[in-house]
């Protein structure tokens, strides 16, 4: 037996007869944000700080009151980072950190089997609204509506790769403020960051969507390891 060896089982023992224990596994993540939305399914999405680009995202059940992992994927972020999301400007290229729901799923392809929340399949009809200036701000249209400009909007369509896959994440949706963002999603990998949406692998997409359970609430928080965006406070 190796000396090292030795001494760990010494310091091991010594621990016990001085009645000392190890100290206790950190909770798991969703047991430490302030709020997980109520439900018993959570997604954290999660940066080292705020000028990153990548990160974890990982996804969670609720089972006898102990929250279990049951994925996680490397996950891309914003090119120009993440920012708090009640102050977020559109355009800006930055993630919105934040506690959100899941209103429904979408993508170019067929729902993978065993999906159950509502998924949405892209037709050459649909688009995302981003004109401020229109009623759709922010909504799901198909077709495009006469006071929503193409030019300010996303032909979803045309992204095939990116939105093979993706569930709307519930920023500035329930009551939009124009100016502050539209068309944040959680969606499959393009090529580099994206332009303020969470995105992961296919594959990681594709069980995320058979995992999700409208009954249980699903939510994302997104944040970062510390600081005023820290996903703890969300």
């Amino acid at each position: 037996m190796r000396p090292g060896v030795v001494l760990a089982l010494v310091s091991v023992s010594s621990l016990g007869l001085l009645g000392l224990r190890a100290a206790p596994e950190p909770a798991a993540l969703p047991a430490r944000l302030a709020d997980t939305g109520g439900g018993t399914q959570l997604i954290t999405a999660q940066a080292a700080d705020t000028g990153a680009t990548s990160g974890t995202l990982a996804w969670w059940d609720l089972r006898d009151g102990q929250w279990v992992q049951a994925g996680s994927a490397p996950a891309r972020f914003g090119a120009n980072g993440l920012v708090e999301g009640g102050s977020r400007k559109q355009g800006t290229n930055t993630t919105p950190t934040g506690l959100y729901d899941l209103p429904f799923a979408f993508g170019t392809k067929a729902a993978p089997e065993g999906t159950h929340i509502t998924y949405r399949p892209v037709l050459e009809s649909s688009w995302w609204c981003q004109d401020n200036d229109s009623d759709a701000y922010n909504r799901w249209v198909d077709p495009l509506p006469a006071d929503c400009r193409a030019a300010e909007s996303e032909h979803l369509v045309s992204y095939p790769t990116q939105y093979a896959y993706g569930l709307v994440i519930g920023f500035n949706y329930d009551r939009p403020v124009h100016g502050r963002g539209a068309g944040i999603f959680l969606h499959v990998n393009g090529r580099a960051a994206t332009a303020g949406c969470v995105s992961v692998p296919e594959d990681a997409m594709r069980r995320i969507l058979q995992w999700a359970e409208p009954g249980r609430k699903p939510h994302v928080a997104i944040g970062t390891d510390g600081g005023d965006t820290a996903i703890t406070r969300y």
